[in-house]
C-alpha cells in the first residue's frame, strides 16, 4: 500500500459526504482510508459503517483530539505515506497524484505541503503551507490571497498544515507523529520542527488542491480554540526552538505574548488566555525533559530563511483566534 489518508471527525457527520466521496473519487487508487471517530454523538461512526464499507473505520470511545485521534489512525495503517486530512474538506479529483508524485520526486522531503483553498471562494487561498515567525507565533502562508502567483509554484516551506499532508512514514519512524499533549492546534507546527531539526525538508504541491471549512469543529473565538492557541505556542517554543533563536527574539516573543493576552481580554475570553499560561507552567518540566531527548545543541539549525519577519495587527488576531 503507497498512500493511507487518515480522516479524523468529531462530530462531523455533515462534513463526511463531501470528504469520503472525494477519496472515492481521486485518480490515485493505491490508497486506503482510515477514518477515526473522535467519540462522535451524532452518529457518524454507523453512517461510515452503512454508507462507506470501503473505509476502515477507527471508533474511539472518547474524543483524543487531533493529535491523539491521528495517533490511533497511524497504528492502523499501512501506507509508505500517511496522508492527514480534515473532514470539513472536498478533495480534487488528482489530490492524492499530486500529493505522491511530488513526495517521489523529493525524497529528501519528509513532508508535503497541499494547498488549501477557501470552500466557499476556491479563488482564496486558505492554507499552502506554514512558517513560524519571529514572533514566536506560526503563520498559513498565503491567507486570504488569490489562488495563483507564486503560489501555484512548487517550492520549499518551512511545513504542511496538517489539515491536508503529505509524511513519509521514514521520517514518522525517526521523529514520531503528533504530540498528544497538544490535544489541538499547533501539532502539526512542532512536527514540522522536529522533522526540521532532524534533517527533513518541506515541499508544496500546490495542484494538490482541496477545498476547506476553516475552524468548522472548533470555531476561531471560542476559550477552546484560545487556550489551546496561546498554550500550544509556548510548547512549540519550549520544546523546539533552538536557544540562540530564542535569545536572540525573546524580546519580540514576549511583546506578542503580551498583545495576544490583552487581545483575549478584549474579546472577555481573558480566563481561556490565563489557563493557557497557568498549563505552560505546569507542564515546563515535561517540555525541559522533551527538549533534553532530542539533544537539541547537536540538532541541525531550522532554515530561518523560511521564518515570517512581520505581520499585520489583523494577520496577529487572526492567528490568534480573536477576529
Amino acid at each position: 500500500m503507497k498512500a493511507t489518508v487518515i480522516v479524523l471527525t468529531w462530530n462531523g457527520k455533515r462534513f463526511l459526504p463531501g470528504c469520503l466521496d472525494s477519496l472515492g473519487s481521486q485518480t490515485y487508487r493505491d490508497f486506503e482510508v482510515v477514518l477515526v471517530d473522535n467519540g462522535s454523538t451524532d452518529g457518524s461512526a454507523d453512517f461510515v459503517r452503512e454508507r462507506y464499507p470501503w473505509v476502515r473505520l477507527v471508533a474511539l470511545p472518547e474524543n483524543a483530539g487531533f493529535a491523539g485521534g491521528n495517533n490511533q489512525g497511524l497504528a492502523h495503517a499501512a501506507g509508505e505515506f500517511i496522508v492527514t486530512l480534515n473532514n470539513d474538506t472536498v478533495a480534487n479529483p488528482d489530490f492524492l497524484a499530486e500529493l505522491v508524485g511530488a513526495a517521489e520526486r523529493e525524497p529528501d522531503a519528509g513532508m508535503v505541503a497541499a494547498l488549501l483553498v477557501n470552500f466557499y471562494d476556491p479563488g482564496r487561498i486558505d492554507v499552502a503551507g506554514i512558517a513560524p515567525g519571529f514572533d514566536g507565533l506560526c503563520y498559513c502562508l498565503g491567507h486570504g490571497e488569490p489562488a495563483g502567483p507564486p503560489w501555484d509554484e512548487p517550492r520549499e516551506v518551512f511545513g504542511p498544515s496538517a489539515g491536508a499532508a503529505l509524511y513519509r512514514r521514514s521520517m514518522l519512524d525517526e521523529v514520531g507523529f503528533f504530540d498528544p499533549a497538544f490535544f489541538a492546534y499547533a501539532e502539526d507546527v512542532d512536527l514540522a520542527w522536529r522533522g526540521r531539526l532532524a534533517g527533513w525538508r518541506c515541499v508544496t504541491a500546490p495542484s494538490a488542491i482541496v477545498r476547506h471549512v476553516h475552524s468548522a469543529t472548533s470555531g476561531t473565538e471560542s476559550p477552546f480554540t484560545i487556550y489551546h492557541i496561546h498554550r500550544n505556542k509556548w510548547y512549540v517554543l519550549l520544546k523546539n526552538w533552538p536557544a540562540r533563536l530564542l535569545v536572540r527574539h525573546f524580546p519580540r516573543i514576549l511583546l506578542a505574548d503580551m498583545a495576544a493576552f490583552a487581545l483575549a481580554l478584549l474579546k472577555g475570553r481573558g480566563g481561556a488566555a490565563f489557563r493557557a499560561r497557568c498549563a505552560v507552567l505546569a507542564a515546563l518540566p515535561r517540555l525541559l525533559a522533551k527538549r533534553r531527548e532530542r539533544g537539541g545543541r547537536g540538532a541541525p539549525m531550522a532554515p530561518e530563511h523560511l521564518f515570517v519577519r512581520g505581520v499585520s495587527l489583523a494577520a496577529l488576531k487572526r492567528k490568534l483566534g480573536l477576529k
